[in-house]
């Protein structure tokens, strides 16, 4: 009987723990080595050692950020790179078909071709929640289409009454890049949505710089 080679199996679990951190990173944003390892219960010196193995790959960056003792401490979060191991909505496609529509349309033409996108997503929805009554419960539902759609959405309720709609991923990030309206349409599709008695601000974007999309919610006055 033919032994099984046991470096082969460790490159596999070496494999599925990177795979496993860089998906805490994408689900919680920064965390330090010991953050990781109390997660993924090892070593802090074990997930290091996978933390520069990321970061040879380009996938992980960190910033050093201080403690009232000791060293600061290595913040590690993902790169722009990194987009490439989560769903992109076919981005090479989209992107294509997108300057295909600006040479046949001209701008006006793809701004009423997202518009007539926005509409028919904003009913979808609108269906979908149909049956939540409280913005709480409006938020929640719509996380789980979002979610559905590869934006890893989440919501978060603060003690004030409002919320933060949280996109940890953008699916469609290289057709956003490639035209605006993409974005300036998901602010608008989020307001129709949960109705005007909601204010909707996005304070923190994925195409600025920043690893998620954030929008405060909040009944207006």
């Amino acid at each position: 009987m033919k032994k099984k080679d046991p470096t082969v199996n460790e490159e596999g679990m070496a494999t599925r723990t990177r795979r496993t951190i860089v998906k805490l990173l994408k689900q919680e944003g920064s965390l330090d080595a010991l953050q990781l390892a109390k997660q993924l219960d090892v070593s802090g010196m074990a997930v290091r050692q996978h933390l520069y193995n990321l970061q040879e790959q380009q996938l992980v960056t960190y910033v050093e950020e201080p403690r009232t003792m000791g060293r600061p401490a290595k913040m590690w979060r993902l790169t722009p790179e990194s987009n490439r191991l989560f769903p992109d909505g076919h981005g090479d496609l989209v992107v294509s078909l997108i300057e295909s529509m600006k040479e046949a349309f001209d701008e006006e033409g793809l701004e009423k071709l997202l518009e007539i996108r926005n509409q028919k997503q904003i009913a979808q929805y609108k269906n979908k929640l149909a049956a939540c009554v409280l913005l709480h419960e409006k938020l929640i539902a719509l996380a789980e289409c979002r979610t559905t759609e590869g934006y890893m959405a989440e919501v978060a309720e603060h003690p004030d009454g409002s919320f933060s709609f949280v996109e940890k991923h953008c699916p469609i990030c290289e057709a956003a890049k490639a035209c605006s309206g993409f974005c300036s349409k998901e602010l608008e599709m989020l307001q129709q949505v949960l109705g005007n008695d909601v204010e909707v601000e996005r304070i923190s974007h994925i195409l600025s710089g920043s690893n998620r999309c954030v929008y405060a919610i909040k009944a207006a006055n």
